[in-house]
């Protein structure tokens, strides 16, 4: 009877313990720096007696660890985290590390490769990494759309590819938002498109459960994206809604209910995406931007507005325009805000009026933003230089100017001069960390300082009053034939905190075949690809959750069975691509339709992530206008095969930018003509990856040797099949086949 109680006494606490959780209780310990603005996301830290000069191994230098990087550190207890590129050419991955925060020793890295992504060499590493104040867990968004959830021991717990699920747009810039953790969730930003309602290509949040990588949801609170972005979320209070309020790449900025993803209001000012952070005092939310306003031919803008508003904002409380903020995100200090425009000049404004203050010279270029701690301001500059300020009301005082050493390993690549500062410093028990192009860098005392109470105590919100929203989880799904998932309906009210799980909701399915009782969906047993969703109602309230279907291998498709404009089921970014069936010299072929704007090049995806050992083979055919012929390929195990047009070559990538571990042999080939491509890649004992690739004219024999044969050491073990497209003029696809190596 004792062991029945204690047990059931376990049962409750731990629900307890993940209902507090899920509603967005937070705790963090004074002296710990768990995101890239610290603590309350703010860029702001309570720690007092900090340093306010010290000189590069002299005083107050604590170490430099050469593992450089162009995002902010991050502090968990005695660990520095970071997010940065590892090697050079071939052998290049991106990295998570814990490094020792008294001596700058490495206590463990994690590697993962960069595969389908257009982000270069030199602007891999971004983001920073997070981390979870009550697992210890360490989460990393990669430039590829790749997310990786480690323990705090650098294990794999799980990874999520982002990046081939929902099809995202990487771009050459690598602009990539870090991870945010609330509650159960941890929150991610990319420009994705996906399949039916979230086919358009949008920039937008994918929170995942922390524990499982299980996707809660999918939120998408802002238009169409002008590029990619990374601008720092940050989670506040007002009028007693708890909001996540971040720049977009629409060039707006919108504030989500962060345990649902609901919308609740926006204000648009830039014709660019944004890339600063937006800092809140009370009701007001600085924003800020460099690029072109929307009613005027100045560039830049800080803006104050009332955040306690719902809908579309129009209006400001004060704007002053022609400064362009472009890059550093804002810090406040009491009634003042401090932001720095791209070149490097750092302003002081009123919160309450936006009347200028001072202004303050740092430099030439900036990115990185500054950090608030112990009265001081802690930056480095794009110019290689890193400062310690005290701001003043009518002034900044220099306290420190270092001139960091010339950059000889840079991981911007751009060696030869002070090595630049691109992201945030961490405030961590007395010490200062901050990453350059080339190293880590602590300042402080020898030994850390002791440190009590809390930088964040937010206890768990309790919902309350009738339900509002209605949240099926997991909300997106790749499933096989036969499959059987458990669902859950969970309810919250109209300010986004968790009510309960609802045990009695109506369920019911669309577009797809099976059954669903109790929140338990079975798939039916036919082997052929479906894609809908699977809904709970609850009185007038009802929620959904979306589940692809894979027709398992081997797997064929000649489109015969499709009308003219329809496409396959669940191809991620088809709708996106404009790829179609149409009937062409009297056969079901898939066309890409002919496309001026940014979508005439791109990537398809039309299996699972989990697939390995497997061949793909297509026929293609591509148009050609004014002597410019389009390029065409396939993709297995996140390896592509590309006819190239104009260059008259055949190319295997394992990622594209990255050209020395390309493989490119000569190909003549014809536009207005079918060709068969044929990729087979393999995992090898040794843990290597084998991929081969070949091309011939559809209708001749098969060339019986491989045109290419690559033995990738880091290679990728897994991965979708899928389609490269680069195609103003139109290109077409048919008889798709995929199949186990035999």
């Amino acid at each position: 009877m004792t062991m029945l109680k204690k047990s059931s006494l376990l049962v409750f606490l731990v629900a307890m313990s993940v209902l507090a959780s899920a509603q967005g209780s937070r705790r963090v310990a004074v002296g710990d720096w768990p995101e890239a603005r610290g603590p309350n996301r703010d860029g702001v830290s309570m720690e007092t007696g900090l340093v306010d000069k010290w000189a590069i191994n002299g005083q107050n230098f604590l170490w430099r660890a050469p593992y450089g990087g162009r995002s902010a550190p991050i502090v968990m207890g005695n660990r520095v985290y970071v997010q940065n590129p590892a090697g050079r050419g071939p052998a290049m991955q991106e990295r998570v590390m814990a490094l020792d925060a008294d001596t700058g020793n490495v206590v463990w890295e994690y590697k993962f490769n960069i595969f389908q992504s257009d982000v270069p060499p030199h602007r891999v590493g971004w983001p920073s990494p997070a981390a979870d104040p009550e697992t210890g867990n360490i989460y990393a968004l990669g430039v590829g759309a790749l997310v990786v959830a480690l323990n705090k021991d650098g294990k794999l717990l799980w990874e999520r590819s982002i990046g081939e699920e929902f099809a995202a747009f990487t771009t050459h810039g690598g602009r990539t938002m870090s991870p945010l953790i609330d509650g159960d969730l941890v929150i991610v930003n990319a420009a994705i498109s996906n399949w039916g309602a979230l086919a358009n290509r949008s920039l937008r949040f994918v929170a995942l459960d922390k524990r499982t990588g299980d996707i809660v949801y999918v939120s998408t609170p802002g238009g169409r994206p002008y590029d990619t972005a990374y601008p720092a979320p940050i989670i506040a209070t007002i009028n007693g809604i708890r909001l996540l309020i971040c720049g977009n790449g629409d060039g707006g900025y919108q504030a989500i209910k962060p345990q649902t993803g609901e919308k609740v209001w926006s204000f648009t000012l830039s014709k660019r995406a944004i890339n600063t952070g937006a800092v809140v005092k009370g009701n007001t939310v600085i924003v800020s931007h460099g690029d072109e306003n929307l009613d005027s031919e100045e560039l830049g803008m800080i803006a104050a507005i009332d955040g306690s508003q719902t809908g579309d904002i129009k209006q400001t409380k004060w704007a002053v325009k022609g400064m362009q903020f472009g890059f550093s995100s804002p810090v406040i200090d009491g009634d003042r805000v401090y932001q720095i425009e791209n070149g490097s000049r750092m302003r002081a404004f009123d919160i309450a009026s936006g009347r200028e203050l001072w202004k303050q010279d740092l430099g030439t270029v900036q990115k990185a933003p500054p950090v608030l701690a112990d009265g001081k301001i802690y930056v480095g500059t794009e110019s290689g230089k890193f400062f310690i300020l005290r701001p003043h009301a009518d002034k900044a005082e220099v306290l420190s100017e270092v001139q960091l050493p010339i950059s000889t390993n840079s991981a911007q690549q751009e060696e030869g001069t002070p090595e630049p500062v691109l992201g945030g410093a961490a405030v961590s028990r007395g010490r200062i960390f901050f990453v350059s192009s080339d190293a880590v860098y602590a300042i402080g005392p020898k030994a850390a300082k002791t440190t009590t109470g809390w930088a964040v105590d937010a206890p768990a919100e309790k919902g309350d009053g009738a339900p509002a929203y209605v949240q099926v989880t997991p909300t997106e799904m790749v499933l096989k034939p036969g499959q059987t998932v458990r669902l859950h309906a969970r309810l919250f009210d109209a300010k986004g905190r968790f009510l309960r799980e609802e045990t009695a909701a109506t369920w019911s399915l669309q577009g797809l075949k099976g059954t669903v009782a109790d929140g338990t969906f079975t798939v039916a047993a036919d082997p052929v690809a479906q894609a809908g969703t699977i809904k709970a109602a609850v009185g007038a309230t009802s929620g959904e959750a979306r589940a692809r279907i894979v027709q398992p291998l081997p797997w064929t498709e000649t489109f015969d069975s499709y009308a003219d404009g329809s496409s396959p089921p669940g191809w991620v970014n088809a709708a996106a691509g404009k790829f179609s069936v149409t009937t062409l010299d009297g056969q079901k072929v898939l066309q890409k339709a002919p496309d001026e704007s940014i979508f005439q090049r791109l990537r398809m995806f039309i299996g699972p992530v989990d697939w390995s050992n497997y061949t793909f083979e297509a026929d293609v055919r591509v148009n050609t206008r004014r002597r410019q012929m389009g390029d065409i390929g396939i993709t297995a195990q996140r390896y592509t095969l590309v006819l190239y047009g104009n260059n008259q070559q055949l190319k295997l990538e394992p990622w594209e930018p990255e050209v020395q571990r390309t493989v490119t042999v000569p190909f003549a080939w014809k536009p207005d003509a079918w060709y068969h491509l044929k990729l087979r890649v393999e995992n090898t004992a040794d843990g290597k990856v084998r991929a081969r690739g070949k091309a011939w004219s559809t209708g001749d024999a098969e060339p019986a040797a491989w045109m290419i044969d690559k033995l990738d050491p880091i290679g990728n073990r897994q991965g979708a099949p899928g389609v490269f497209a680069a195609a103003q003029f139109g290109a077409y696809l048919d008889n798709l086949k995929i199949m186990v190596n035999q």
